[in-house]
């Protein structure tokens, strides 16, 4: 998909429609706006162009993007890195994050051994807080931007 986070939205689908119709006219193929507009809809699971355009918002806006500076805390201990990855949920509540870290996080509760990380990934949620949580109640990855 051309999306960045191949996020099903109705301009995601426009444009895979206008690209599909550049392919069809480098074979030699015309096709029509509305045509490609409904092969790209059944293409995605919707009956036509109207049921999918009706289903799907218009954008989808993110608060995490791939490139993107971040902060937070990685199993209590704090970090700065670069966000590498992200990938929307099918619920679209959620998203499954890669960070690499400016400088490695010990992840263990004792310094007596030390295991440091250099990349995570984890699932949060639009506020960049993990469901997920740790043995005391905090959450394993809170995250923001830097």
């Amino acid at each position: 998909m051309s999306f960045s986070l191949d996020t099903p939205s109705a301009q995601t689908l426009k444009s895979e429609a206008k690209s599909l119709r550049q392919e069809r006219a480098l074979a030699g193929e015309t096709l029509s706006h509305g045509a490609a507009l409904e092969a790209v809809a059944r293409a995605h699971g919707y009956r036509d162009w109207n049921t999918a355009r009706a289903a799907l918002p218009d954008r989808v806006a993110v608060p995490f993007q791939v490139g993107m500076r971040v902060k937070g805390l990685y199993l209590d201990q704090p970090f700065t890195g670069l966000l590498i990855g992200v990938q929307l949920l099918g619920d679209m509540q959620h998203m499954t994050v890669t960070v690499t870290f400016d400088t490695p996080v010990n992840v263990t509760p004792t310094f007596m051994f030390a295991a440091l990380r250099h990349r995570v990934v984890s699932t949060v949620d639009f506020s960049g807080t993990s469901s997920a949580l740790r043995g005391n109640g905090n959450p394993q990855m809170i995250l923001k931007r830097a």
